[in-house]
């Protein structure tokens, strides 16, 4: 295992948090927030020291393989979760540094599950800075990496397997850091677009970044204690549009610009996330009707929990925990689903949903007809083995976790609909669930094991769950500990 290329890539994240990290520190000079201003100073200003010794010595080799990209990529989330979260805990904002790491991975992982019981009562830089890592982790600080740095060889799509989300990751040009710059360029479009239309809805200027920031990342982190509850009809009818776009597959976006609409739209797995979000607002939208009248605020409500909920944002325009049985079952199957792979959503994805319905189909086929040799297609094109094993896998280890994670939650004794809505909505990266964690409620109440149960769960979930376990087997912290020593003894000898 090559040390040192983890240890320099370490470093060049630590550096572009630094420099993230002094956005805030202006937000507060505009502000007057004068001491919350210099402590993101002086926490940037740390981290880029730490970043600048890390990747100091340049690589001999500049080539790695998957092993280091998921080692890379799981050890750069959690640097940037423990650096992000210091400057809540020492403004005081948080005073619990557990509590702002918790938070801090909620960001990042664009989760939106809080600790926080009043949100307002943060200062304006810590506002910021909460929103923006949403922002940040939405198209990965990897991804922002491979665009303004080149990698030898074909080492670049490793660490896009470890951190972008889907069964599979390809390249919408031959260089994937081509790739990774086009990605950001249609987020920084999206972002801008919304941004705009925000204020044109009479949004303040503060809150509408805050918004379009948790949109764009489909993380959810609201400037207000009631999330989206208190804004207009324009205002929630807008981001909820966005939350849905956030959720389709980016290629699909590419396409369109190249003006191959049938190409864009030939995308399965995005017709498949058209219909399912068209169909659970209709089936919501008549059930909540059941109760109340036929209006507008209504089918906005229930378009708007769908495209928050299956694109894991996590806002809410409404306690849709009072709601029927039917609508409340309808997001929790959204919750383990998500969107499409290649956005910035969390949850199983789509694409491994529709292969894996394609893989039962195929069985089922198989008894019928023993002879036959059918292949699984998607788009057109036969789906490799290797990926559906990989897709299957994926789910038995979402469920494994999801399974796990429930039985340590359990010993705190909650009812079951928080500690099973606690889990799924961390693992799939979703925020808000039933009950004690509903949307009107947040998860300070929970004690030290199972806060950090689900900070794993959140960053598991946010890099499709195998870098994470990867960096926990023993045998990579065997292998890391013989490179030291062998770079140790090679040192020793060049004395």
């Amino acid at each position: 295992m090559d040390r040192s290329i983890i240890r320099h890539i370490l470093g060049r994240v630590m550096m572009i948090e630094a420099a993230l990290m002094l956005l805030p520190a202006v937000v507060g000079l505009f502000y007057a927030e004068y001491m919350d201003s210099l402590i993101y100073v002086c926490t940037a200003a740390g981290a880029f020291l730490l970043g600048l010794l890390f990747s100091f010595k340049k690589p001999p080799n500049r080539s790695f393989y998957l092993k280091e990209g998921c080692i890379v990529t799981s050890l750069s989330w959690v640097f940037l979760s423990l650096i992000g979260a210091l400057p809540f805990t020492i403004t005081g904002d948080i005073p619990s540094y557990l509590d702002a790491v918790f938070e801090t991975v909620s960001g990042f992982s664009t989760t939106g599950a809080s600790i926080l019981t009043d949100v307002t009562a943060l200062s304006h830089v810590n506002l910021f800075w909460r929103s923006f890592t949403n922002w940040i982790g939405g198209m990965g600080v990897l991804v922002f990496l491979l665009a303004i740095v080149s990698m030898n060889g074909g080492s670049s799509i490793n660490l896009m397997r470890a951190e972008s989300p889907g069964p599979s990751v390809g390249k919408l040009v031959p260089k994937i850091e081509h790739t990774a710059r086009i990605l950001y360029m249609l987020y920084l479009a999206l972002s801008a677009i919304m941004l705009v239309l925000l204020m044109v809805g009479g949004m303040p200027l503060f809150d509408s970044f805050c918004t379009m920031f948790s949109t764009a990342g489909t993380g959810g982190f609201s400037v207000y204690n009631d999330s989206m509850g208190s804004q207009t009809l324009y205002i929630k009818a807008l981001v909820g549009v966005f939350m849905f776009l956030f959720g389709v597959n980016f290629n699909f976006y590419y396409f369109l610009i190249l003006r191959d609409g049938r190409k864009a739209f030939s995308i399965e797995e995005v017709r498949t996330y058209f219909g399912i979000v068209f169909i659970c607002t209709l089936i919501i939208y008549f059930d909540l009707c059941r109760s109340f009248i036929f209006s507008a605020d209504n089918l906005v409500d229930a378009f708007f929990q769908v495209s928050s909920i299956i694109s894991t944002t996590g806002f809410s325009s409404t306690n849709f925990d009072l709601w029927g049985r039917l609508s409340i079952t309808v997001l929790v199957i959204l919750m383990f689903t998500g969107a499409c792979a290649g956005s910035t959503a969390g949850g199983i994805k789509l694409s491994r949903i529709v292969l894996l319905l394609k893989t039962i189909k195929k069985e089922i086929a198989s008894y019928i007809y023993p002879k036959s040799v059918k292949k699984i297609k998607i788009d057109g094109k036969p789906v490799e083995h290797e990926v559906q094993r990989s897709a299957n896998v994926f789910i038995i280890t979402y469920f494994a976790i999801f399974i796990i994670s429930c039985l340590i939650l359990a010993f705190e004794e909650h009812d079951f609909e928080t500690t099973f809505s606690s889990v799924v909505t961390t693992l799939s990266n979703v925020g808000p669930g039933l009950s004690r964690v509903g949307p009107a409620e947040n998860y300070s109440f929970y004690g030290p094991i199972s806060k950090v149960v689900l900070i794993f769960n959140m960053l598991a979930g946010r890099l499709e769950l195998f870098p994470v376990l990867i960096l926990l087997h023993p045998r990579v912290w065997k292998e890391m500990l013989h490179s030291r020593l062998v770079e140790s003894k090679n040192a020793e000898k060049k004395r």
